[in-house]
């Protein structure tokens, strides 16, 4: 009935063989409503990335789902097939019964190469999953590039400061030698004034004995 078959064969497409496609879809919902309430480009480019990954492995998902819903609707054909037959050629059921059990063993081998075979795409989903899990935990290469800008424009700013504080220093170098220059200067026409008062006043001395004689 619709209430019971159809609501499972629903459930089992939109969920697959339970790996969590349920999940994607209720993470879209959620990054598609962040993505409505982004308050930045940068954010809402985020949020439609990863809208994109999880709407990719949905559709993977589904459409895995899908072949393995059809390959069972033809096995239950040609199930319905056979079980015919044998009921068309009961009669003829013994004379040919050692080829209807290796028709029957070649089937199940045929059908365990198709669940290998099924197994390894699921493998292969699981390992794919696993890996765009990793590459979604790393920035993109626009935000990448973004940073790399950033950290250039922090570069040139630090390397204008470092030739500001160079020449700054370079500055207070030659002011320091203009000073020290000065000193030396004054401190020789200290010296030079001191020598000629002691000249002087000894010259006084003298002539001052010269006119008491």
């Amino acid at each position: 009935s619709f209430s019971s078959d159809e609501v499972i064969r629903k459930r089992l497409l939109i969920d697959g063989d339970g790996a969590g496609d349920d999940r994607r879809i209720n993470l879209l919902v959620k990054s598609f409503i962040k993505w409505c309430n982004s308050g930045s480009q940068e954010e809402g480019y985020f949020q439609y990335q990863r809208m994109l990954s999880t709407l990719s492995q949905c559709e993977f998902s589904m459409g895995k789902t899908l072949l393995v819903y059809d390959m069972n609707l033809r096995e239950m054909e040609n199930y319905e097939k056979i079980y015919k037959d044998i009921v068309e050629h009961n009669s003829l059921y013994f004379c040919f019964k050692e080829n209807s059990i290796a028709a029957a063993h070649e089937k199940i081998s045929e059908c365990k190469k198709q669940i290998l075979q099924a197994k390894r795409i699921r493998k292969n989903r699981q390992e794919y999953d696993a890996l765009a899990k990793v590459i979604q935990q790393h920035p993109d290469r626009h935000e990448t590039l973004k940073q790399l800008e950033a950290l250039g424009k922090e570069l040139q700013h630090l390397s204008h400061i470092k030739e500001n504080v160079e020449d700054k220093l370079e500055l207070r170098r030659k002011q320091f030698h203009v000073l020290l220059s000065t000193i030396h200067e004054l401190q020789q026409t200290l010296e030079n004034d001191e020598k000629l008062s002691e000249a002087e006043e000894s010259q006084e001395t003298q002539m001052e004995a010269e006119a008491k004689q």
